[in-house]
């Protein structure tokens, strides 16, 4: 009995990245935010690469859970969001007779296109589309170390963690709640150090990503222009890529890195359209994250790709009611840790 309670405890969102820890707490029914927070990191000291960022993450959770919180978090029991660029993600097919051998599957892939040891990795699947010949599967691994600091950090400060997945796909299940979701898209999620590329057709099908992002923009702008990176912030969400008598200048110091962006999208492209000949056309693409705040952006993707290209903006479907309303920094940022709020339970227990 005390399992179906549980199972009927709910579950927010914390996403933890390199540079932030947020929260949300929402009734999914009706899309109320409950209740949020964020704190940011000092991304030197949160790397467990470097060593053990545990005392660090935990120290930093329980001050956004005792100081941070604007309204209430309804639970202690969490879906985690991580990093999508610290993951590895593959989807490959196999016959539909093979489906007992799914296990020895995802470790031959991994073995081949993993470039780090398989024992240093948790690896896990899902079957995410089905015919009556072959099965499409998404495989995920991400770094031992990593998960399980920001699981020992979590469960100091009495967190039950439910599930684990790629910040990129809490972004397409919000992203789904909205018309914007519901053509085969491109989404490109721009954050501080590093850009989640993910190609959704009612699951995510591909992903992709590369370590440049906003904060990558603007310490381009400042070297260029030979100014603090204060002034070259206040460039590049003021002036951005559009026109205006400085606007050759500032382009030309954003574009190198923006390239790279659109460079790897397009290799993005053509690895599901070679893998997946057969499967619906792309559509669009959607920039989310705090890089989309960047003026001319979608112009930019546009002409870049030869696809329609757009700014959006799903936290927008969020209704804070009462609460205090999150900075308009912040909003952009929130998409990741609403759509850990909203996942189900049979998300986790089929």
């Amino acid at each position: 009995m005390s399992s179906i309670f549980y199972r009927k405890k709910p579950i927010v969102g914390l996403e933890i990245s390199r540079t932030s820890i947020k929260i949300m707490s929402i009734d999914k029914n009706r899309m109320l935010v409950h209740g949020y927070g964020s704190v940011n990191l000092d991304s030197q000291k949160n790397d467990s690469d470097s060593g053990d960022n545990t005392e660090y993450l935990a120290r930093n959770i329980k001050d956004l859970l005792q100081k941070n919180i604007i309204g209430q978090i309804d639970s202690n029991r969490v879906s985690l969001g991580i990093p999508t660029n610290r993951t590895f993600s593959r989807t490959f097919t196999l016959p539909i007779k093979e489906e007992s051998n799914v296990r020895s599957a995802v470790n031959l892939e991994a073995e081949q296109y993993i470039p780090a040891p398989l024992d240093s990795l948790y690896m896990d699947y899902r079957i995410i589309n089905r015919t009556k010949d072959e099965l499409t599967v998404l495989m995920c691994a991400a770094p031992k170390k990593m998960i399980d600091n920001m699981l020992s950090a979590a469960q100091r400060c009495g967190l039950e963690v439910a599930i684990i997945e790629p910040n990129i796909s809490a972004i397409a299940r919000l992203l789904k709640r909205t018309e914007e979701g519901m053509l085969p898209t491109i989404i490109v999620d721009i954050g501080t150090s590093a850009t989640d590329i993910a190609i959704l057709d009612s699951d995510i099908r591909v992903t992709g990503g590369l370590n440049v992002g906003g904060y990558t923009l603007t310490l381009s702008l400042a070297k260029k222009m030979n100014v603090p990176i204060e002034t070259a912030h206040q460039f590049k969400v003021l002036n951005g890529l559009n026109p205006g008598p400085r606007q050759a200048r500032i382009a030309g110091a954003l574009q190198p890195s923006l390239q790279k962006m659109t460079n790897e999208v397009k290799r993005v492209m053509r690895y599901y359209t070679d893998r997946f000949p057969n499967d619906r056309k792309i559509e669009q693409v959607l920039i989310v994250g705090g890089g989309g705040n960047l003026p001319g952006i979608g112009e930019f993707f546009t002409n870049e790709l030869l696809m329609p290209a757009r700014v959006a903006s799903p936290w927008q479907i969020l209704n804070f009611g009462n609460l205090e309303q999150p900075p308009k920094q912040l909003r952009s940022q929130l998409s990741p840790v609403a759509g850990l709020a909203l996942i189900k339970q049979e998300d986790i227990y089929d």
